[in-house]
């Protein structure tokens, strides 16, 4: 497995990576093997103010459905609205289709999750 090393990773098999003040996250590529052919990717609020490790939203595949939570505490402010009409991207691409944007009640709770390495680490 060849994690990218500019994000962090939750125990939960999300990733979030800084882009300015927002926090893009989405799912590991592991994850999304593990589901496998994903059909539906949604029921993510914007708008949401949620805590660390709430649910941020939902994945579906043919075989599983499985909760997304929100890596740290704050206001949900996008969707990516590409994957209503083509949740395969995920498939496709674990770590560039991204599914919602967080911006951080404090962005140093980035500095608390897994690296590259500690989520191999832990999923190995």
């Amino acid at each position: 497995m060849s994690l990218p090393t500019d994000r962090k990773y939750t125990a939960s098999h999300e990733w979030v990576k800084a882009e300015g003040d927002v926090f893009v996250v989405g799912i590991t590529d592991n994850a999304q093997d593990q589901l496998g052919d994903l059909v539906f990717v949604g029921e993510v609020e914007v708008g949401a103010k949620l805590k660390a490790g709430d649910k941020a939203g939902v994945v579906e595949s043919v075989k599983a459905a499985s909760d997304i939570y929100t890596p740290v505490s704050g206001e949900i402010v996008a969707f990516n609205d590409e994957l209503d009409a083509n949740p395969a991207l995920i498939n496709e691409s674990a770590y560039s289709a991204w599914i919602f944007k967080v911006k951080p009640d404090n962005a140093t709770d980035l500095d608390g999750l897994l690296d590259a390495a500690g989520y191999e680490a832990s999923n190995g």
